[in-house]
């Protein structure tokens, strides 16, 4: 994690040195910045910070889709005439364990519209979610486990 970070450190300086805050400046800066940090290995375990790396933007790609497709799923639902909604709170059991893993995965699933993380059991074993349509509450609890939990558990264990 903190090769990351540093890397992502490498890529602002990529883009404050250079005078352009492109995307492509930025992604380059970034590319440039990870093929540094695994010719240099020693500190930061060449191969698998380029995995890691390449899992943690796996991640932030899944929730970009998600992101998009909930955003879609809310605007229809609110701009059809007859909303046959059924909100609900639901209990997801969760299989990520530390303080870290549980709020990224509560924060993904509080960024996705439609979605809302309420509450974190006492014994860390389960989180509360709002959810605007609540009719199958196993099929999100499954899109849940298999989509954000997965590529967390994958990107930082």
């Amino acid at each position: 994690m903190i090769a990351f970070v540093f890397n992502l450190l490498l890529a602002i300086a990529w883009v404050t040195v250079t005078g352009s805050a492109s995307l492509h400046n930025f992604v380059f800066g970034f590319l440039l910045a990870a093929l540094a940090l695994a010719v240099i290995r020693e500190p930061f375990g060449g191969r698998g910070y380029l995995r890691r790396t390449r899992l943690v933007l796996s991640l932030i790609a899944l929730f970009l889709k998600e992101l998009s497709l909930s955003a879609w799923k809310v605007t229809l639902t609110v701009l059809s005439p007859d909303m046959k909604l059924k909100p609900g709170i639901f209990a997801f059991p969760l299989t990520v364990t530390s303080d870290f893993e549980i709020t990224l995965l509560a924060n993904l699933i509080t960024l996705t519209p439609g979605t809302l993380s309420v509450d974190v059991s006492s014994d860390r074993r389960t989180l509360y979610v709002h959810a605007l349509d609540c009719s199958d509450p196993e099929a999100t609890r499954r899109g849940i486990a298999s989509g954000f939990e997965r590529k967390i558990m994958e990107a930082f264990r």
